[in-house]
């Protein structure tokens, strides 16, 4: 093994512009393939970031419902009867909608979406509150026109501390707490504010919700409510959070294509990323055939050269990974605090890593092809 390593780095480092070629074929590759799966998964979490968040054993949503950010709103008897329902501990009205910002001082007005969740001594503390908390308390949302926003969003909403004031539609609204980490997957800021506020602000009446979120008794069964209520409500959506979650998931990704297009582009990194390489070794195979084929005439086997050109591929795949590699934690950590980060998980890189060999494997099929056609003999006859 050693001496098909020497001779695999040989032939490898012979040509330095090729060599350099090849890797910067797998490095635009595995880049450009970092880039769009690590933005597909960032894209992944941030459309269910407020379902996760939630302490919902089960959502009560208006029929139809595709994603957390799209509803209709529920009446108020809707709640009530949920209440009734056997296992029922609570059912919390969540308000969620999208709204205008005015900036304090002025100028074009900029969307953001509202979140409005029960506040108070009296709420306990379930409910979908802002979490991340860096500055200010949650509990001061309970305060007439009190918001929470995002440091990311800061710039984009013109206020960046507490005490700060801005307008939502025609109201007031005063910051009191700053997160760090809540955004929003279509780069429109998530403010939080009381149930009340969040009526007030976008409109919404007082009996009325666009969500209830349902808690179970400790000792109630959550699939057997979830049934029970499925079937004393009509007119509704009755979904476990991983159910809301994979329809978000679906909605955003697939049926409005954001996440086809991410992937269609990872898919074409590869591709190209393949093609270079393969021709690469392609081009190195066939001026390196002589010594192939001395190789064959003094009695090594096919496998035996066919072992030289993959351990050729694989060098090239880890020296273009390493460096892909570190430009991916680079772009991961230069777009941690974005509107959208990329993300780079454990189980992402060592797919990536595989992906790498794998496409370098591929590539190196052209080059296969070309020296189990050598003819031995080819050597005697220069």
């Amino acid at each position: 093994m050693t001496l098909v390593l020497t001779l695999a780095s040989r032939n490898l480092f012979h040509d330095r512009i090729r060599l350099i070629a090849t890797v910067v074929g797998i490095v635009f590759s595995i880049v450009l393939v970092t880039v769009q799966l690590g933005v597909f998964l960032s894209f992944e979490r941030m459309i269910t970031t407020m379902i996760d968040h939630a302490q919902a054993d089960v959502w009560i949503a208006p029929a139809e419902t595709k994603s957390f950010e799209g509803s209709a709103l529920l009446a108020g008897r809707q709640r009530f009867q949920a209440l009734s329902v056997n296992g029922v501990a609570e059912v919390i009205p969540i308000v969620a909608g999208y709204a205008s910002w005015r900036k304090p001082k002025g100028g074009a007005s900029t969307p953001i979406f509202l979140v409005g969740s029960p506040i108070g001594a009296s709420s306990g503390s379930a409910g979908l509150r802002p979490w991340n908390v860096v500055e200010g308390r949650v509990d001061d949302l309970s305060m007439p026109d009190a918001v929470a926003i995002d440091l990311s969003y800061a710039e984009q909403l013109g206020v960046g501390e507490i005490g700060g004031t801005a307008e939502i539609g025609n109201h007031k609204a005063r910051v009191v707490a700053i997160t760090k980490g809540i955004r929003s997957f279509t780069t429109t800021p998530h403010v939080f504010s009381s149930l009340e506020g969040a009526r007030a602000y976008l409109g919404v009446p007082s009996s009325m919700a666009n969500y209830f979120m349902v808690r179970v008794a400790p000792d109630a069964d959550v699939a057997a409510v979830r049934n029970r209520l499925a079937g004393d409500l009509s007119d509704v959506e009755v979904l476990t959070p991983a159910e809301f979650r994979q329809r978000s998931r679906t909605f955003w990704l697939f049926d409005t294509g954001a996440g086809a297009a991410l992937l269609g582009s990872a898919i074409l990194g590869i591709i190209v990323g393949t093609i270079i390489v393969a021709q690469t070794l392609y081009a190195s195979t066939k001026d390196h055939l002589k010594e192939f084929a001395t190789l064959r005439a003094i009695g090594s086997s096919r496998v035996y050269i066919l072992k030289v050109i993959l351990v050729q591929a694989l060098l090239s795949a880890v020296i273009g990974f390493s460096i892909a590699g570190a430009i991916g934690l680079a772009l991961v950590n230069a777009t941690a605090d974005a509107a959208l980060p990329v993300v780079l998980t454990p189980e992402l890189t060592l797919g990536l890593f595989a992906l790498t060999v794998a496409m370098c494997a591929i590539a190196a099929v052209s080059a296969i092809r070309v020296v189990t056609r050598i003819d031995p003999a080819m050597v005697f006859a220069q």
